[in-house]
């Protein structure tokens, strides 16, 4: 009898340890949904009205840089009677309380509510116009929070899947390395370029390149689009004679200039082209300076892809550029 109620006791405890992970938390299913989906959950009237606007105009509008219309995010609309289990594990929620008991107009952001890794989006407003006021003024905030969980997800399967030989001969080059999933191989390196490509059916390739520095213009746009041009017509040729890779001048690269984990770089995004060719699309790279200042360092992601859409495709690559760590931050899991 004794031996059966340690048996009973040991299962009860088991099954209280795997609800709570083991550490007292309790476990999540992962995350449904597709990449770039935002589930707004929000009334039909409102949805129509001037707040689904607000909402559309801010989340849907065009992604930049690409070479056909794509949305920064896919949205799919459902009422609060209809947020059930099935749409609250979705990978990112943006759920829209207009009542009049709410206290004040506010936006909240929570991680991993129904689901993990999940990222939930709470809008709260007496009304629909401070709903709309509030939407419009956190607007910003709110596209980041969406923009840092969907590449979190995507660095996180990285080092999770990582193709592990590529990091130490990054480092080496570089000081180091983003985090490259398996699949990518080295298809170039000289003294100062090395070309790592994931070439399918759509090309994800990334360059990682250098240079000295040389002075206070060295991350201006005329700058840095004269060194990718350099670099490209002597390491990334096309498939015919005097054709290579080069930045188009269609529409001029945009640079921001942005710090991120501590570490500060000029991120520049446009459309690249083969000169004498007729291939192209969009890019997106990093360039700061290398530790003890002396050269620039670039971390550049491309995306080949004719017949698909490519916002999910530069994401994905863009998100192993923010993956970059030095070789001694140590890993960060």
């Amino acid at each position: 009898m004794k031996n059966l109620l340690k048996i009973s006791l040991f299962a009860v405890v088991s099954m209280f340890l795997a609800s709570c992970g083991g550490n007292g938390r309790k476990m999540l299913p992962n995350v449904s949904g597709k990449a770039g989906e935002v589930i707004v959950v929000i009334n039909q009237t409102d949805w129509e009205g001037e707040v689904g606007n607000g909402l559309r105009e801010l989340l849907a509008s065009d992604c930049p840089f690409l070479p056909q219309k794509e949305p920064l995010y896919t949205l799919v609309n459902i009422t609060p009677a209809a947020f059930t289990n099935i749409f609250q594990i979705h990978r990112n929620l943006l759920l829209v309380d207009i009542s009049h008991d709410a206290d004040s107009a506010k936006v909240e952001y929570r991680s991993d509510v129904w689901a993990s890794p999940q990222c939930v989006i709470t809008v709260k407003a007496k009304d629909s116009a401070s709903a709309l006021s509030i939407i419009q003024d956190s607007g910003k905030t709110i596209q980041t929070m969406l923009e840092q969980a969907e590449r979190d997800r995507i660095i996180a399967n990285s080092k999770r899947y990582e193709e592990s030989s590529l990091r130490p001969v990054v480092c080496k080059f570089a000081g180091g390395s983003p985090y490259f999933p398996m699949g990518y191989k080295i298809k170039k390196q000289t003294d100062d370029f090395i070309w790592i490509a994931y070439d399918t059916q759509i090309l994800q390739d990334v360059f990682v390149y250098k240079y000295p520095a040389e002075g206070e213009d060295d991350f201006s746009p005329e700058s840095l689009v004269s060194r990718r041009n350099e670099f490209l017509k002597k390491n990334v040729p096309g498939m015919f004679e005097n054709t290579y890779m080069t930045t188009s001048n269609i529409t001029m690269p945009s640079v921001e200039y942005l710090k991120y984990k501590g570490r500060d770089f000029a991120e520049m995004r446009g459309f690249w082209e083969v000169y004498n060719d007729y291939m192209g699309g969009p890019f997106v790279s990093h360039a700061f300076y290398s530790q003890d200042g002396k050269e620039i360092i670039v971390l550049e992601g491309f995306v080949y892809a004719p017949k698909y859409d490519k916002r999910n495709y530069l994401r994905e690559v863009e998100s192993i550029l923010y993956s970059f760590e030095w070789n001694n931050s140590g890993r960060k899991n």
